[in-house]
């Protein structure tokens, strides 16, 4: 990581407006993320938005930083200040420390990758700011030329207070062109990390993730969604997920 530079976005591009791109294979994936932590990436990864080709191609190769102040993580999550402060600060302790779990197909069987999310985290007491730093592992997943990438503006995603709901959010926009996400139970767990303590009851599984997830999404981020069950008898072996954008209150996202 020595390297590597930090991006800079150009000043007259709002934060909100831009959009975080990561693979599908990476939006699918158990990501291992707090919502914080989630927050801190997703700003990250919007940085990168606009930015010219030729510095995307080098970041790419070796990596790359990105400066993250808490007035801008405070004003795009809608908190105080000190909240922003405390949050940059904790969960800079703990990225990188994050994995991520890939998984890709070969002719001899499933080969299973992980990657640190990040492979420095700076905090900068006094002043408010934390930088992290992409490793060139992780860069193929976050830039690209968007073909197989999932993409959303970071304000699709800054009102939500749930992980469960950013997950199944990244989910669903993965599966955008489709418009119906159809995971098996499994696939489902996985990917919102549903803790173990749920998966042996399904009951808890919708109570506890699904429902508040979609409910948040329709209330916060102008979706319609209808979900269902699919069973083997009495066990539930996969879900679907119909969505899009409600047309009556679709804004230019």
């Amino acid at each position: 990581m020595t390297k590597n530079k930090t991006l800079k976005l150009p000043e007259d591009h709002p934060l909100s407006e831009c959009h975080i791109n990561m693979n599908n294979a990476l939006a699918r994936a158990a990501q291992g993320l707090s919502l914080a932590e989630k927050r801190i990436i997703a700003i990250g990864l919007a940085k990168t938005d606009s930015m010219p080709l030729k510095n995307l191609a080098l970041a790419a190769k070796e990596g790359w930083r990105v400066r993250i102040s808490a007035a801008e993580y405070a004003e795009e999550f809608s908190v105080d200040l000190r909240t922003a402060y405390e949050q940059l600060k904790d969960a800079g302790d703990h990225l990188v420390k994050r994995q991520v779990r890939t998984f890709e197909e070969t002719p001899r069987g499933l080969k299973e990758i992980k990657t640190n999310w990040c492979g420095q985290v700076i905090y900068h007491h006094g002043e408010g700011w934390v930088e992290i730093g992409f490793s060139s592992y992780i860069s193929p997943h976050l830039l690209g030329l968007r073909k197989k990438f999932t993409s959303y503006k970071l304000k699709q995603a800054s009102a939500l207070r749930s992980v469960y709901s950013w997950r199944l959010f990244e989910c669903l926009q993965s599966w955008k062109d489709k418009k119906i996400w159809e995971p098996t139970i499994e696939e489902f767990c996985y990917s919102m990390e549903v803790p173990d303590k749920y998966k042996d009851d399904f009951t808890d599984i919708r109570r506890r993730v699904i429902e508040p997830a979609v409910k948040e999404l329709i209330t916060k981020d102008n979706m319609l969604i209808a979900w269902d069950a699919v069973k083997s008898g009495r066990k539930v072996t996969g879900l679907i997920f119909k969505f899009q954008t409600n047309p009556q209150q679709q804004s230019d996202l």
